[in-house]
């Protein structure tokens, strides 16, 4: 187990990630954050603290449940009326980006509505991509085999990323 990331290292890179965002969106009335359930609606949680202290813009944030291993099993559901997202400027948000198939299976879901914009935040990026997604803004590019994983912990006291 490698630690990759240490608690102020994480902190700094949701800090700068927030302001990336608010950087493409600050003529926005209105931003949603859509964080993929588990760590995903966790760091949207921690972005959206980020663009309230910088800015007035109103920051609606929901989250995106989907089964992660067979996300075509299960229907992808969102905790708010999917029409809310109608005409809107969405970032879509998760802890790591490997594959891109729980982002792809999420995004498939948002875009059942018109929208103005879709954004992507992923804390880590492995880039091992089998699906058409890119990460718009990344805390961290890391090249990895196909055999290790990248385990998160995203609590307010000591969070940490290794590298497994």
């Amino acid at each position: 187990m490698q630690n990759i990331l240490s608690h102020q290292e994480i902190q700094q890179k949701i800090t700068r990630l927030g302001y990336e965002v608010l950087e493409n969106c600050f003529e926005e009335p209105t931003i949603f954050l859509g964080g993929i359930c588990g760590n995903g609606i966790v760091l949207a949680e921690k972005l959206k603290k980020v663009i309230q202290q910088e800015s007035e813009q109103n920051v609606v944030l929901f989250e995106i449940n989907v089964n992660k291993d067979e996300p075509w099993k299960d229907p992808v559901q969102l905790s708010i009326p999917q029409s809310e997202l109608k005409h809107g400027y969405i970032i879509l948000v998760d802890d790591v980006l490997n594959s891109g198939k729980t982002m792809q299976y999420s995004l498939v879901k948002i875009l059942e509505e018109p929208t103005k914009a879709i954004k992507t935040v992923a804390l880590v990026d492995r880039t091992h991509r089998r699906y058409p997604i890119k990460a718009d803004f990344v805390g961290l590019s890391l090249s990895t085999t196909l055999k290790e994983r990248v385990e998160i912990n995203l609590n307010d006291t000591n969070s940490e990323a290794y590298l497994l």
